[in-house]
């Protein structure tokens, strides 16, 4: 057990426990303020996740650093054979009983630190010792880990179990971890209905990216397939009670109903493409494997998205444009994990107050109000900045001084040089993204398909491209011989009313390929070229980065012939 324990102490000072603890308190009292923007059955769900607050806020962080430290060091660490890991959690004979009772009476370092799964139950007494902020973890003891592998799914895992059950110091009374379980519901239980056509990176939370022929049929992406990219349980937001607060450096504290939202201030429509930070990780986790959901290159859409300028709503709450001291805006979403912490993030105050950035808060997407997957009643939308910080479900605003606190801001979403690893990486190195590199992709033909070509012997390409902070793209090049000749596409759809450099939106390209006669098989490469002549990097080796972000290397499909003629 001793070489686990610096892991533990690297992984979490990796992870700073402000994400997840520093906020703790601000949590609280955001309890009661935001209980009214949710109907009843939100109220329920809510009060379901406080019941397990404590336990939830240690588990997240020491199964961030299970997970983290698993995927990078398993052939170091001795865990149990997968046949062992099968039975985790289960009744072991040669372990003695405890009751729920036994548990709750270990709640401090001197009583010895416990906490149970299923009928395990284990003491993570040195785990909290060797952890600097390990005091707060106090607050989670004598409790179960079930609550956590129903908000996050995806820790249900053989190696993250196996590591869990070297912390096994009995059993716990059978009865009692009955009730345990019978006690919890779903908080996925009120999910919205999905398109069939969404292609899921994982269900709970909910992450899914449509098929790549169907994104570039059309330059507005329907709402049902734009990509869902979910972090938490989906809130149920009472759209009568909806109340959104500003408040923070330079302003005077204002709440404002969704009816304020939509009377009070200007409608602004903005047409922009929002892209998830991973989008085409799949690719990056072929050089190496990488943290995070394996998505492929369709976690991007483009939309028309409706609603208040984000810098009129300030000027509302009285922020002056260069008011001293305010360095960014914060934004706080309603879904919030057991411990009610929200999902946070921020934007430079350069942007937020920059009427020609069109950071709006938006309540319609392409002319109707958002669907719930994407933010209902309001999101905000921040044009050329990466998805993670247009913050759905907004409950929030917070002018500072700093960043924001969360997780998502501080500890994620950022880049690393490709010798970085879990054992060496420190995420206050490195800035957060904000506005994305130019990319494109190769949506038509996919990955292994049999091409007829035109009779003229040409292959019909299609794709998108787009560069984020307004950049234009000027150029889209494809080839099929490696890069010995490149073809310049066509565009099909680009948004012609934005002024130069402000193109928020995605433009979509169309190429015809000729192909040698005889040719069964070729690969297609394509490469984007923005408005200030940035392009893409040749593969993916030179870009790697341990959380699988900026992906943006050329694209690569690999297609077959059909040797029949038309």
């Amino acid at each position: 057990m001793a070489n686990v324990y610096p892991v533990f102490r690297r992984c979490l000072l990796h992870h700073r426990t402000q994400a997840y603890l520093g906020a703790v308190g601000h949590g609280y009292c955001r309890e009661f303020k935001h209980d009214s923007t949710h109907q009843t059955e939100g109220n329920g769900q809510k009060r379901r996740y406080l019941m397990y607050t404590a336990v939830i806020t240690t588990t997240t962080l020491a199964s961030i650093c299970i997970n983290h430290y698993v995927e990078g060091r398993k052939k170091c660490l001795q865990i149990e054979s997968p046949v062992e890991t099968e039975h985790a959690g289960q009744y072991k004979k040669s372990l003695p009983v405890y009751t729920l009772e036994d548990v709750a009476e270990h709640a401090t370092k001197n009583d010895r630190i416990w906490v149970t799964y299923g009928q395990g139950v284990y003491d993570i007494t040195d785990f909290v010792e060797e952890h600097p902020g390990g005091d707060k973890i106090l607050m989670a003891a004598g409790g179960s880990l079930e609550p956590f592998w129903l908000l996050y799914a995806v820790h249900k895992n053989p190696h993250v179990f196996a590591l869990l059950e070297q912390f096994r110091i009995g059993n716990l009374k059978e009865d009692e971890s009955s009730d345990i379980l019978s006690n919890m519901e779903d908080p996925y239980e009120l999910e919205p209905r999905r398109h069939p056509a969404l292609k899921p990176a994982s269900v709970k939370p909910f992450n899914a990216e449509p098929p790549l022929q169907l994104l570039v049929d059309s330059f507005i992406t329907p709402s049902d397939l734009f990509y869902v990219r979910n972090h938490l349980p989906v809130p149920e937001v009472d759209p009568e009670t909806y109340s959104l607060e500003i408040t923070g450096v330079g302003v005077k504290t204002i709440f404002l109903s969704l009816h304020d939202i939509k009377t009070k201030f200007p409608k602004y429509t903005v047409t922009a493409a929002v892209q998830c930070a991973g989008n085409r990780r799949s690719e990056m986790s072929e050089v190496k494997p990488v943290k995070g959901l394996s998505w492929g290159p369709a976690a991007i859409g483009n939309a028309t998205w409706s609603g208040a300028r984000l810098y009129d709503v300030l000027k509302a709450a009285g922020l002056e444009e260069d008011h001293p001291g305010v360095e960014h805006v914060q934004f706080e979403g309603l879904d919030t994990d057991a411990a009610n912490l929200p999902y946070g993030a921020s934007i430079p105050i350069e942007k937020a107050m920059n009427r020609k950035a069109e950071v709006i808060l938006a309540y319609e997407i392409n002319g109707e109000p958002l669907p719930r997957d994407h933010g209902y009643p309001i999101r905000v939308i921040a044009p050329g900045i990466v998805g993670a910080r247009s913050v759905k479900w907004l409950g929030r605003i917070v002018v500072s001084e700093e960043e924001s606190t969360s997780h998502w801001q501080r500890n994620d979403y950022k880049g690393f040089s490709p010798s970085v690893d879990w054992d060496t990486v420190d995420f206050t190195k490195s800035p957060a993204i904000q506005e994305l590199p130019v990319t494109s992709a190769i949506c038509d033909p996919v990955q292994g398909d049999t091409v007829t070509l035109t009779p003229e012997g040409k292959m019909v390409v299609r794709g998108y491209a787009w560069s984020g902070g307004g950049q234009k793209i000027v150029r889209v090049d494809v080839t099929a011989d490696g890069g010995k000749v490149w073809h310049v596409a066509h565009f099909t759809g680009q948004d012609t009313k934005s002024k130069t450099p402000y193109h928020w939106g995605w433009t979509l390209w169309k190429a015809e390929i000729p192909i040698p006669a005889g040719e069964k098989q070729v690969e297609l490469w394509v490469k984007a070229v923005d408005s200030s002549y940035n392009t893409q990097p040749e593969n993916f080796e030179n870009i790697w980065n341990l959380r699988g972000v900026l992906n943006t290397a050329y694209h690569r499909v690999r297609v077959n012939i059909n040797q029949t003629k038309k």
